[in-house]
């Protein structure tokens, strides 16, 4: 069982390593979209949908498998190393062969030779998977804040040189190329996990037993997901495709730096309390209260303050992004519920309810968005989809844990409502004032001051507790306490 020391340390680095990295991806994003063409990004867009789903067969499944298993050993992972790698050529292969087929079904030739040198990665994000599997096992996420910087930052320079150079959407291909180079390099020399010359394949089927649901879960999460960019690059333009991204690029990255450092904490944690449910609800709400107080109100004030802030960043073209990244807050508001919930049902060993889940999910989302599409036929219309899906989704992921946890999908809205109706007041507000003809600098400045302080100061008033836990933790860290 880790301590709270441990697993509030691992919290604070996991945290910093997402949000260094998010400043670093954030900068570049900034920099290259002034420097290169909406429709860059949206063929780019294209790609990735296909190196994506491609990454979940190398990636996924396996690594939770290390990390859930009481008592993997360097066989274990060994044994995941080489079959990763060898599925990773496999899947190279398929890709390198039907990139004309993807080029031509979108009418740009130009995504054949972009498609072979994406997939290269897959190679080097089979041997990332194992290691950052050893790290979130041992909660050695110090070394991943290291590493993650150390690759990005050399990277970010080498795609907006590439950019300045004229490479258009070459300079996004290299960045991304260099920037998992970079963390296998890292990687090897900061994390102490080698692999040996020793496989099972007993051992590999005893991982996928579980692993292989979660493979499955992650395919039709990663599937429907990109789903939307299939659809909105192949009926709309490349430049929508560029703007639908873009719109999403703001509130996912912040949603994901600080869930994603929940989460990656909270899944070890509750695996090792597996055993015990009424500890793994008491973490699994304090990860969807806390995660939700501060994710609510970020959601709401980027929501108010998209316009200002889309022009100071990245310029008046890109103004076409603004009602995305509105409609993305309301959709990534609620995903520490939703993720929250998957890690629990993670945690417990409980793999064929994953599945389940999502199977009635994905089926759920795709009827909405058929709908969404005929009624609106439009890529805002396809972006709305996400808010009424995650709303579904939510409900679904919840209703097993009602059972095994004895915490169901009210409940849990319960908890975060106080959050969410402050969240919305603020939000309104910072709204209101930004409709006022102002400088777009001093809009954002000023209304985010007045969101924060108002946010904060009722917080306080109202003595939330989530505000008096993570100013403890706060404090803790400060001062090295236990």
């Amino acid at each position: 069982m880790f301590t709270t020391k441990t697993i509030v340390t691992s919290l604070f680095w996991k945290f910093m390593e997402r949000c260094g990295t998010s400043c670093v991806q954030f900068v570049t994003s900034i920099v290259l979209a002034r420097l290169l063409l909406p429709e860059d990004f949206g063929l780019i867009a294209l790609v990735m949908v296909f190196i994506t789903l491609a990454n979940v067969f190398v990636q996924n499944g396996f690594s939770t498998s290390l990390i859930q298993k009481k008592n993997a050993d360097n066989l274990d992972f060994s044994s995941v190393f080489y079959a990763s790698l060898l599925l990773a050529g496999v899947i190279y292969a398929i890709l390198f062969f039907t990139a004309p087929l993807v080029a031509n079904f979108y009418n740009h030739p130009e995504l054949t030779t972009i498609v072979r040198v994406l997939a290269l990665t897959l190679f080097f994000g089979a041997l990332n998977s194992i290691q950052e599997a050893y790290i979130a096992r041992n909660m050695l996420f110090k070394k991943l804040f290291w590493r993650s910087l150390g690759a990005l930052v050399p990277s970010a320079a080498i795609g907006i040189a590439c950019a300045l150079k004229g490479f258009g959407v070459w300079a996004l291909v290299i960045q991304q190329l260099c920037d998992v180079f970079l963390m296998c390099v890292f990687m090897w020399f900061t994390v102490k996990w080698r692999p040996q010359l020793q496989f099972s394949f007993e051992r590999v089927k005893g991982l996928l037993s579980f692993g292989w649901k979660l493979q499955v879960s992650a395919l039709l999460d990663n599937g429907y997901t990109n789903l939307y960019n299939l659809i909105v690059g192949k009926m709309f333009s490349p430049a929508d495709l560029g703007y639908y991204s873009r719109g999403e690029m703001f509130p996912l990255a912040i949603v994901a730096n600080i869930n994603t450092s929940i989460q990656s904490v909270l899944m070890p944690a509750l695996s090792v309390a597996q055993d015990e449910p009424a500890a793994i609800k008491q973490m699994m709400r304090r990860a969807i209260t806390t995660s939700s107080f501060v994710i609510l109100p970020i959601m709401a004030g980027v929501a108010a303050l998209a316009k200002p802030m889309v022009l100071i960043l990245l310029g008046e073209k890109w103004l076409p992004c603004v009602p995305f990244i509105q409609i993305f807050c309301c959709s990534y508001a609620f995903w520490p519920v939703h993720t929250s919930n998957l890690s629990a049902i993670n945690a417990l060993g409980r793999s064929d309810i994953f599945l389940r889940l999502e199977v009635l999910k994905k089926l759920t989302g795709t009827c909405i968005l058929v709908l969404f599409i005929y009624l609106f036929r439009s890529p805002i219309g396809v972006a709305s989809t996400g808010f009424v899906t995650i709303i579904t989704a939510g409900f679904i992921n919840a209703y097993p844990n009602k059972k095994l946890l004895h915490y169901g999908y009210f409940e849990q809205i319960r908890d975060i409502s106080p959050f969410l109706i402050l969240a919305f007041l603020m939000g309104a507000i910072v709204y209101y004032f930004s409709t006022f003809d102002f400088h777009p600098v001093i809009q954002l400045v000023s209304l985010t001051i007045l969101g924060a302080v108002f946010y904060l100061g009722v917080a306080k008033l109202l003595h939330f507790e989530s505000l008096d836990y993570l100013t403890t933790v706060f404090k803790e860290l400060v001062n090295g306490k236990q």
